[in-house]
């Protein structure tokens, strides 16, 4: 079989039996093609690759100036591929499983304090050309840091999740896994008064022969809802209009905030880790680590033995 048609069966393979997202299967192939190509200009293929191969195609990545969890991420690619072949019969081994990866660097997430998110709630509505504009932007940010959702789950949210004036709404999340997240009550009065003038243009949309969408956050393009991108240029915009640096903010940036302010108020990380959609408690972990920080920068700054 041909490189293309190992990736292309492993690839759908992952679809149907693992639920992965499109994100992620677009990872895999960005990497895999990237490995069949530099393994094509050794004149070999999936098939022929052994694993000094492999290693040595994980030196080309490093001396490329790969970030760690570049590498780390592309060797997991080729193993599961292998993994793969290897329960298809394609391969009698697998020449990436006794690999050791470079593994991930575990920075500290950059979040925001209180009085940052604030100035950021305000100035939603108020950068906006018009009623409609401001009212989506206050409900995008309102739901954004009082839930925690992934930006992806927020653009994609079905209008149906939010009629009826819930306290909690279900999120469906990486893997198909779903989850209910509660509402504060400002996130609710945006939500509302989003769906009112919402439901007002779809109706007129309607009428002039168009679809309804089932999005909480329509669009006319492809996906059909607001996208990732769009809404990330529309926080660096709120975050220039409401005085925060811009160099700070992006929607993972509000999901930290989320979970760093949970925290540092008293909540426990098994409720953090259930809100957030954690499969793993260790990944919520990390903010244990950056009150840490913040608690060390409170004794530096104040404890009379520190000056």
């Amino acid at each position: 079989m041909t490189p293309a048609h190992w990736l292309s069966v492993f690839l759908e393979a992952q679809a149907a039996e693992l639920d992965n997202s499109e994100n992620t299967r677009l990872a895999y192939a960005r990497d895999l093609r990237d490995y069949a190509e530099w393994l094509d200009g050794r004149g070999k293929s999936y098939a022929e690759a052994t694993r000094e191969d492999v290693e040595a195609y994980l030196v080309h990545c490093d001396a490329q100036g790969f970030a760690r969890a570049t590498r780390a991420r592309r060797l997991s690619s080729i193993r599961q591929l292998y993994r793969f072949a290897y329960d298809e019969g394609w391969r009698s081994d697998n020449p990436a499983i006794r690999i050791r990866g470079p593994g991930k660097e575990r920075k500290l997430p950059r979040t925001l304090t209180e009085a940052e998110v604030d100035r950021l709630l305000e100035a939603a509505p108020l950068q906006a050309r018009n009623p409609h504009d401001a009212a989506r932007n206050a409900c995008l940010m309102q739901l954004l840091y009082a839930t925690g959702m992934r930006v992806s789950e927020l653009v994609s949210l079905p209008v149906a999740a939010a009629r009826g004036d819930p306290r909690m709404l279900l999120v469906r999340g990486k893997g198909g896994r779903e989850r209910m997240v509660p509402l504060s009550p400002p996130a609710r009065a945006a939500t509302l008064e989003w769906l009112e003038l919402r439901d007002r243009d779809e109706d007129l949309a309607r009428r002039n022969g168009g679809t309804a969408s089932p999005y909480l956050f329509p669009s006319r393009g492809k996906l059909g809802h607001l996208t990732r991108h769009r809404f990330y240029v529309l926080i660096k915009d709120l975050a220039v209009f409401g005085g925060v640096s811009p160099e700070k903010v992006t929607p993972h940036t509000l999901r930290h905030a989320f979970a760093t302010h949970l925290l540092a108020n008293g909540a426990d990380l098994r409720s953090i880790q259930t809100l957030l959609g954690h499969a793993d408690l260790s990944t919520t972990e990390i903010y244990t680590h950056v009150l840490d920080e913040r608690l060390k920068e409170l004794v530096l700054n104040h404890h009379p033995l520190a000056r």
